[in-house]
């Protein structure tokens, strides 16, 4: 698929606007939404803005309980269309997050997701500008060249306090995990709690150089 040109009112339009947009553009069939399900804001965005759209929670083996659990409860309640996609059968839990980070997100983040993706034309996320300095710039709508599809991140524009009020105006729960100190959920044995005034992505692989999983960068 080539490249194509947005709507300059993408870069304002509205979550749930952008979504629909996509779907317009595209057909439901050839959209899929990521989720981490560290909050319900993205699925209720996606799922009340286009009924039944694919949503995706990649299994890396290694996600919270909590996680884990919070998929399984908005899925109930938001009647969600999620499809759980797992690493490749030969992957099996082991302890390569020990000795190399890049290696064990590959096999159990990016494979996945490129599998997830494929045959699809546009792919919804949840990256924020405010998740910290490396994702600063990101726009509302890009094309990403080496998966040749198009990437909408909604929330891009919404701060902490856009995402808190969203989920108090339409009674969204929180992953239980954010109240333990975890404004950033990823895999169990590399994601810690953060301090008061810390950088909210400051527990992701802490003490690495890693900032990204591999999946936006």
């Amino acid at each position: 698929m080539p490249p194509i040109s947005f709507p300059d009112i993408l870069e304002t339009s509205q979550p749930a606007d952008t979504v629909r947009w996509a779907a317009d553009q595209f057909g439901t069939e050839n959209l899929v939404v990521t989720a981490s399900f560290e909050d319900a804001v993205l699925v209720h965005v996606a799922a009340t803005a286009v009924p039944g759209i694919a949503i995706v929670l990649l299994d890396t083996q290694y996600l919270f309980a909590e996680t884990k659990w919070f998929a399984d409860e908005l899925t109930k309640r938001l009647d969600l269309n999620l499809r759980i996609v797992n690493p490749l059968p030969h992957i099996q839990p082991d302890n390569l997050w020990q000795s190399d980070v890049n290696a064990c997100c590959n096999v159990r983040k990016v494979e996945p997701l490129d599998r997830s993706l494929q045959g699809k034309q546009a792919w919804v996320t949840g990256v924020r500008r405010a998740d910290g300095p490396t994702r600063a710039n990101t726009p509302t709508a890009s094309y990403d060249i080496g998966r040749n599809i198009v990437k909408l991140n909604p929330l891009a524009a919404f701060s902490d306090d856009d995402m808190a009020l969203y989920a108090h105006l339409h009674d969204l729960p929180a992953n239980p995990l954010t109240e333990r100190g975890y404004p950033s959920i990823g895999c169990w044995p590399c994601t810690r709690p953060v301090a008061p005034g810390e950088d909210k992505r400051g527990g992701r692989w802490a003490g690495s150089p890693k900032t990204e999983c591999g999946l936006h960068g």
